[in-house]
């Protein structure tokens, strides 16, 4: 039986190919963090958000961050070429996160985010979770992302887990 990092029996859904507007056939697989070009988007999703705000409101974890035996971590690739990720924290065994979604730049507008969270919500459900939480930025470059998670039931709520109130800062929850 193969499991995730987090020692959840990992789905069939696991690995899984569907089709998208623009992007004839992507795969969304569990991924180890040991593949260079997972790294570099993840370095590029840190600077984005460093760019976008304070030191202090950089919740954006790094690679070593999302190893931890809590965090299931996918990739979406098409024909070998990495195209997003994101990742599930589970805070509690009814209650997850999502954390580090990030499409490559050449590969928005085609339905790639939508995918994978997607994706991650049959996995919380598939888990029991009867809520995925998520924080991000409420500066303007942070928008399409608010839009997205608007636009899949997520409402603005207090901040949970370890995080405080921030001008910068929004939480969002979605009842499963």
């Amino acid at each position: 039986m193969q499991r995730d990092g987090a020692g959840f029996q990992l789905p069939k859904a696991s690995k899984l190919q569907t089709h998208l507007k623009g992007c004839p056939m992507i795969t969304l697989t569990v991924d180890d963090l040991r593949q260079p070009d997972i790294a570099a988007l993840l370095e590029t999703h840190l600077d984005f958000c460093r760019a976008a705000s304070q030191p202090e409101n950089v919740h954006a974890l790094d690679l070593d961050a999302l190893r931890s035996p809590d965090i299931t971590f996918w990739r979406a690739e098409e024909n070998g070429t990495l195209l997003g990720c994101v990742a599930l924290k589970e805070l509690d065994a009814r209650h997850g996160e999502i954390k580090s979604m990030h499409t490559r730049a050449a590969a928005r507008g085609k339905g790639i985010a939508q995918a994978l969270l997607d994706h991650l919500i049959t996995n919380a459900r598939q888990r029991g979770y009867t809520r995925v939480s998520l924080e991000t930025g409420t500066m303007a470059e942070f928008a399409a992302a608010r839009r997205l998670y608007v636009k899949n039931g997520f409402q603005i709520c207090p901040p949970f887990a370890d995080y405080f109130e921030d001008p910068e800062s929004v939480c969002m929850t979605r009842v499963l």
